[in-house]
């Protein structure tokens, strides 16, 4: 069994206590310990974690296609040991799912999770003039310990309409993840495009992602918006801190 934690905000701290397998970003170990000859190795996941061969190749191909593909490699623990996982000195977030909960992130933001969690990319259908849209990455709640570390870029701010019913809009290169409880809850693409907009007098935010109050969701955004991409101008949520480190679920 696998619990996660985090160890001041940027780095995950994964125990195991057992045997279990974890799925992380190529790269991302940069600890371990245990008693012992060290009882954890590392593979490469070369399709998919899927355990099906035919649906770990055919979601590799979808993810490539939509650009959703990141390395993965799996860690396979073999007794009680605790690693530890970081990405650029990103902060990280943990989420842990029911079942059948759904969190669709940016697949760049994932940084691990376990094989209680079901990984897929789909489509949303909103291909819009920024480099988020068109896909997205889907984990979803298969067991009774789907754990999700996202990576984030500053602290992250959590949005949520589960209790007061507000609408929330967001921008699509700030997005980290968002989550609900039973399905996918895709957000709708607004577009404020006007005359200005041809004559480069736009305000800048002419594209936003929306839930409206009839769509309870919680969003968790970062505070800079992702760089070096053409950008769309071309409750109660429990927000805590355990230990150090950050962990947010619906009520």
């Amino acid at each position: 069994m696998l619990t996660f934690e985090t160890v001041n905000e940027l780095t995950l701290k994964v125990t195991c206590s057992g045997s279990d397998v974890l799925f992380t970003k190529a790269g991302a170990f940069v600890a371990g310990e245990n008693m012992g000859g060290k009882n954890y190795t590392f593979d490469k996941v070369l399709f998919g974690p899927q355990q099906n061969v035919g649906q770990a190749i055919l979601g590799s191909i979808v993810r490539r296609v939509t650009g959703e593909n990141i390395p993965l490699m799996k860690v396979m623990y073999n007794g009680d040991s605790v690693t530890y996982f970081a990405s650029y000195g990103r902060h990280v977030v943990i989420y842990k799912l029911g079942m059948g909960e759904v969190i669709s992130v940016e697949s760049e933001n994932i940084l691990a999770f376990t094989q209680d969690c079901k990984y897929d990319v789909r489509f949303i259908g909103v291909g819009i003039l920024s480099q988020r849209g068109l896909a997205t990455s889907t984990l979803t709640g298969i067991g009774h310990n789907a754990y999700v570390a996202v990576l984030c870029d500053g602290n992250p701010i959590v949005l949520s309409n589960t209790k007061n019913g507000s609408t929330i809009s967001v921008d699509p290169d700030a997005v980290v993840c968002w989550m609900s409880e039973h399905d996918y809850c895709d957000p709708q693409v607004k577009a404020d495009v006007s005359w200005k907009t041809f004559i480069g007098q736009s305000s800048g935010e002419s594209y936003s992602f929306e839930w409206s109050s009839h769509q309870p969701v919680t969003v968790i955004i970062q505070p800079t918006e992702r760089a070096g991409v053409p950008t769309a101008n071309s409750s109660n949520t429990s927000y805590s801190r355990h230990g150090s480190g950050i962990h947010i679920g619906i009520d």
